[in-house]
């Protein structure tokens, strides 16, 4: 087949804009797309120098191939709306869908999802494990999508707090007892596909999600012992208002000063990542022998991040740099180079007019976000938009390079300087000098904000 070496070579000698602008191109002509989606995968990635313990090597070779995005940002800090809104390129407060258990099948209309798009524009679309909640989805959206029955998350045995409230051991647990490891088995037998018709494929990986629990082998490389504690200070709520205080305490904190096993949530947390970074690399193998390689778009997010103490706060919920900032690595034949990274701050609204931008199909009209190929040519290329993350009604933060505005639904506020204090432990929004940077920040905030439907 020619085309597998076409899409490197036109993308390296045509502008960008002439895909944008040609819909109906021929198949020759059309890149492929891989998207890799991990649940719950906070920062603490090698490449990203967040945790010094992390071990990802397959996530920093992918860096390596592209370029990754250094300060990326969900758009919810929940994982049915976060998922929602980057697939159905709505921002929570257009939809409504804010928490988990808004149900974002009645906030998406069937056909304006992403991989829709790519349907409609004669690909191939297949999908395997987690891209939206709960591994569901709207059928006429996909070619073909992975059976999850007869697989289980967790493998056998494993409860919901194993691994991080409850220390149970699983001695005899395997790679292949998790739903991952058959979900990237699916996906790599469709990498080599022996036709003229482009592919879109979507990998979800659902670990690390909780509970916190893989086969024994990943722990070896995080010795309990060795187990550092993240950056916090134990005095870090005294500058915060009621409605942030509120949000971080959730219950978790309490119990693992009691229990003593914070250290260990954190070890089966990095452990979890090993298991991921395994099946990442499991695909990557796959896709580096694959006949479509040179053609082939490949992007990786996850959908939020997660706090192990900071602030007092676990797992996501909340509107800090832990739960909300995010990896995303992309890498585009032609167009980004090798191990580049951009600095710029972006969110996850990004990804669908990306996608539809460097495939050449139509962006539907009602899709926000920003197309970030400016950034994938030139990762140092001026930006002049902010991230926004938003967790319940009317609850937001903005965050650009240099700060992080936070503004609750009762007016608190909360103002850093992400630079100068990058883990937010002084509070500057109290401070009449910062007034003129709450303000420029507030105007990215939204004013006519759905609100959640009221729950039966």
């Amino acid at each position: 087949m020619m085309r597998r070496f076409l899409f490197a070579a036109i993308v390296s000698l045509t502008p960008i804009c002439m895909f944008a602008n040609s819909a109906t191109a021929d198949n020759a002509q059309r890149p492929n797309v891989l998207m890799i989606a991990v649940d719950d995968l906070n920062h603490w990635l090698t490449f990203m120098g967040r945790n010094p313990q992390a071990q990802t090597p397959n996530f920093d070779r992918l860096a390596k191939m592209g370029t990754a995005f250094t300060q990326a940002y969900c758009a919810v800090p929940a994982c049915e709306p976060s998922r929602c809104a980057l697939m159905g390129g709505r921002r929570p407060w257009v939809t409504g869908c804010y928490k988990n258990g808004d149900k974002w099948k009645t906030h998406q209309p069937a056909g304006d999802g992403l991989s829709a798009q790519f349907l409609k524009a004669g690909y191939y679309v297949a999908g395997a494990g987690k891209i939206y909640h709960s591994m569901d989805y709207h059928e006429s959206e996909w070619t073909e999508y992975m059976s999850k029955s007869g697989f289980t998350l967790n493998g056998p045995n494993v409860d919901k707090m194993d691994g991080y409230h409850v220390d149970k051991i699983h001695p005899n647990l395997k790679d292949d007892d998790l739903i991952d490891w058959h979900s990237t088995n699916y996906i790599i037998d469709r990498l080599d596909r022996d036709d003229d018709q482009p592919f879109f494929l979507a990998l979800g990986l659902y670990k690390p999600h909780l509970p916190f629990v893989v086969p024994r082998k990943y722990y070896d490389a995080f010795p309990l012992e060795s187990i550092q504690l993240p950056p916090h200070r134990e005095d870090d709520l005294d500058d915060l208002p009621p409605a942030a205080v509120k949000m971080a305490r959730n219950g978790d904190h309490a119990k693992f000063l009691k229990s003593g096993r914070w250290k260990a949530a954190i070890q089966s947390y990095l452990a979890t990542c090993a298991y991921t970074d395994m099946n990442l690399g499991r695909l990557l193998d796959a896709f580096e022998k694959s006949p479509e390689r040179d053609n082939t778009i490949v992007v990786l997010w996850t959908d939020h991040g997660w706090s192990f103490g900071e602030k007092e706060h676990w797992r996501k919920f909340a509107l800090w740099e832990e739960p909300t900032r995010t990896p995303m690595i992309w890498v585009v034949p032609g167009m980004t180079k090798p191990a580049t990274r951009c600095e710029r701050t972006v969110d996850l609204m990004s990804v669908y007019p990306t996608l539809c931008q460097l495939a050449g199909i139509p962006k539907p009209g009602h899709v926000s976000g920003y197309d970030i190929t400016p950034l994938l040519e030139d990762p140092s290329a001026s930006w002049g938009y902010p991230a926004i993350t938003t967790h319940g009604y009317e609850n937001h933060t903005v965050r650009t390079q240099q700060h992080r505005y936070i503004r609750y639904a009762n007016g608190d506020e909360e103002l850093y300087d992400s630079v100068a204090d990058p883990y937010e432990w002084k509070n500057l929004a109290n401070d009449p000098a910062f007034d003129s940077v709450k303000k420029d920040l507030a105007e990215w905030l939204p004013s006519d904000a759905v609100k959640p439907k009221r729950k039966k």
